[in-house]
């Protein structure tokens, strides 16, 4: 099981708040920010408060946070205004992308989904 937190993780560093991020959406165990590349009108990245490096591995060691963490995606797309016309995308691994290895969901919308996403 990973750490609750990781001392070098940009997210774990962000929910210390030794970063601001632009929040807009927090809970007890969640946090919603803004990514600063966005790749659409709308593009937040909603985390788990505590470190895991992927939604596998959170729902493996965490059950409970990853279901808080799917309720705050719920949560931003209502707020944001997207209301079920969102995407949401879990990058796992390098290949896939993912750059910081803390899980996070990126909520995407305000504009038509194109496939492949891009």
């Amino acid at each position: 099981m990973s750490d609750s937190t990781s001392e070098d993780c940009l997210f774990c560093k962000m929910v210390a708040r030794e970063i601001e991020p632009d929040v807009v959406h927090e809970t007890e165990t969640t946090l919603a920010f803004r990514d600063i590349d966005p790749q659409a009108p709308t593009h937040v990245l909603v985390i788990p408060k505590v470190h895991q490096p992927n939604f596998a591995a959170l729902a493996e060691h965490e059950p409970s946070a990853a279901v808080d963490l799917v309720n705050a995606v719920r949560a931003v797309a209502e707020a944001e205004g997207l209301g079920e016309n969102y995407r949401l995308v879990f990058n796992t691994g390098p290949d896939a992308h993912q750059s910081v290895f803390h899980v996070h969901g990126h909520v995407l919308g305000g504009r038509p989904m194109g496939w492949p996403p891009g």
